[in-house]
């Protein structure tokens, strides 16, 4: 018997050598991990950096659906990191392809490993503005409609580029 399929976004972001490239690259790898497909994607934004230093962001949101648990999704995801070459010297250190679970169906999960919603997406443009791109009407589980958040984030510059 399959495994149910889950809506999920991901989030995704770079700022180190072919910043774009990087993203559309991940974006084509999303589709060809296990029992996942990539059924939207926002167009790509440039931001700058929020608690972190480096070039500016190349950032964008994928939906997927997947039967792979949340935490099989994560390791999926930091196994993708790891083939662009992702380093973690410090926190919020500059990278060449971050991807976060933002969100798993209507799930809310809080473990070890894992926190969906994502925990800070509420206060991110890079991430609201493609999610809202996507789906205008998602509902962030725990939290409401996304669209909400919005005010709180309209002084971080995000531009659109693709």
């Amino acid at each position: 018997m399959s495994k149910p399929q889950i809506t999920a976004y991901i989030g995704i972001g770079s700022n180190l050598g072919d910043a774009e490239g990087h993203v559309l690259r991940a974006l084509t790898e999303l589709d060809q991990l296990p029992t996942t497909r990539v059924t939207g994607q926002s167009s790509l934004f440039r931001t700058a950096p929020i608690d972190s230093s480096g070039d500016d962001y190349i950032n964008a949101v994928a939906r997927v659906t997947t039967s792979l648990s949340a935490e099989e999704l994560l390791q999926a995801l930091l196994a993708l990191e790891q083939t662009f070459g992702r380093e973690r010297p410090y926190f919020n250190a500059p990278r060449t392809l971050d991807l976060d679970v933002l969100l798993y169906g209507d799930e809310i999960i809080a473990t070890p490993t894992l926190s969906v919603p994502h925990p800070r997406m509420t206060a991110r443009a890079f991430v609201l503005i493609p999610l809202l791109q996507i789906d205008p009407f998602i509902i962030i589980p725990g939290l409401g409609a996304a669209h909400q958040f919005v005010p709180a984030v309209a002084d971080q510059a995000i531009r659109k580029i693709a």
